[in-house]
């Protein structure tokens, strides 16, 4: 028998759902309270756009456009991070999803505001990437050798079709998962089935070609062949540390009251286990491959980045990126519990920007942090706009995906367990 992980509330309110379980939970008081919080990022987004507008135009546009660039990023990343983990669910399906899907979904759904909002990183690509000033590449012989894949032209070319991918891949695993809820027609989880496993590899091709050209190509006479698998990595992993974090708001809802069972929490504990495991050997794996071949141009990239307090930040990354929530998840192992879980993601969500913030600033300031108001503006005025996005998208549909074919499987197994 399959122990339920549930309060007393949510296993009355379990006990209420109908049994055919193909029919959504109406929640007005989570539908008020999101419209609420979506109003609140709005709000917040926007203010910080007025400021982001004023440091234009007093602060200096190179900085301006340095901030951006880091704020844009991540919450770009969280949003693939989200795709990543819809189409890896719709294509290998599991217990761990079902809690989490329309959160992946909502999230997900954001690129949709974050393909024009990369305009500026576009217009400001001259005052971001020294390969597009032609004066330096006329006086140096290797971004000469570079030349072909590194112009603007191609450099926009190629930013617009990421997106056309992203946005293609985004619009119809949701379309189908919000139809399946309409219609109940089960061909429709077929096909995002189907649909979801070449999405995988255009999304994994698509997100490592992108991590080279906007964030390694910073520095382009420095590479590293596993820089796109490492950004990638931590996409994945902060976007399910993010719906792990917004779980813990939401456990308590009745649709949320069969998902949510032992066995799915603790499926995304290991998960996230494995996410940060997975993001820290690649990290490590590139700094030894580096720091032993012992070549000039590669270990600079290091020492920038690692000196001129630089090192403060990467102690601070290393510590609540990794080490403290690995220790923390290692002490609730197979004792898993959603707000546990919830605390120690949003301690990673936290942390994974200024995992982003130390991988791309030292590019501008080797010497030491150069700190200033737009990076916070910044990654507030993109993030509001995100949030009040991601909110509203969620409120306007079911927490689960209550027609989908796994998910009552799902259920009539819980229920027979539980009457057994």
């Amino acid at each position: 028998m399959t122990e339920l992980e549930r309060s007393p509330q949510n296993a009355s309110a379990g006990a209420e759902v109908t049994a055919s379980h193909a029919e959504p939970v109406d929640d007005p008081a989570l539908t008020a309270r999101l419209r609420r919080l979506a109003r609140v990022a709005l709000i917040a987004g926007l203010a910080a756009t007025v400021l982001l507008v004023i440091g234009f135009f007093f602060a200096g546009r190179a900085r301006w456009v340095q901030s951006y660039l880091v704020a844009h990023l991540y919450w770009l990343g969280l949003s693939l991070g989200c795709l990543f983990l819809l189409l890896l669910h719709h294509l290998v399906g599991g217990p761990w999803g079902f809690p989490i899907q329309r959160l992946l979904t909502a999230g997900s759904r954001p690129l949709f505001l974050l393909a024009p909002l990369f305009l500026p990183i576009l217009l400001g690509a001259g005052m971001l990437y020294v390969w597009a000033d032609p004066a330096v590449i006329e006086a140096d012989a290797a971004l000469q050798a570079k030349a072909i894949y590194l112009n603007l032209p191609l450099f926009a070319l190629r930013a617009v079709l990421y997106f056309a991918v992203w946005l293609v891949l985004a619009f119809v695993i949701t379309r189908n998962a919000y139809r399946l809820d309409e219609t109940g027609e089960r061909r429709l989880a077929r096909r995002s089935q189907r649909f979801s496993g070449p999405g995988l590899i255009l999304l994994g091709l698509t997100a490592t070609f992108a991590a080279v050209d906007w964030a390694m190509s910073l520095e382009p006479h420095w590479y590293s062949s596993i820089y796109g698998l490492l950004l990638v990595t931590g996409q994945v992993l902060v976007g399910l540390a993010f719906a792990l974090a917004f779980l813990g708001l939401v456990c308590d809802r009745p649709a949320l009251s069969w998902a949510m069972t032992s066995r799915a929490t603790n499926d995304l504990g290991a998960l996230l286990l494995a996410a940060l495991i997975s993001w820290i050997y690649a990290l490590f794996m590139q700094f030894l491959i580096i720091w032993f071949a012992d070549l000039p141009q590669e270990v600079t990239w290091y020492l920038n980045r690692m000196g001129g307090g630089w090192q403060w930040l990467l102690l601070a990354v290393v510590l609540l990126h990794f080490a403290l929530p690995f220790g923390l998840i290692l002490v609730h192992k197979g004792r898993w519990r959603v707000s546990s879980l919830a605390v120690i993601s949003a301690m990673v969500v936290v942390a994974h920007f200024l995992y982003l913030y130390w991988l791309i600033m030292p590019a501008f300031s080797p010497q030491r942090p150069a700190l200033h108001w737009l990076d916070l503006a910044a990654v507030v005025a993109v993030g509001g706009l995100w949030l009040a996005w991601f909110l509203t998208e969620l409120g306007r549909h079911s927490l689960v995906p209550y027609r989908h074919p796994r998910y009552l499987a799902f259920i009539e197994e819980e229920q027979y367990e539980t009457a057994a």
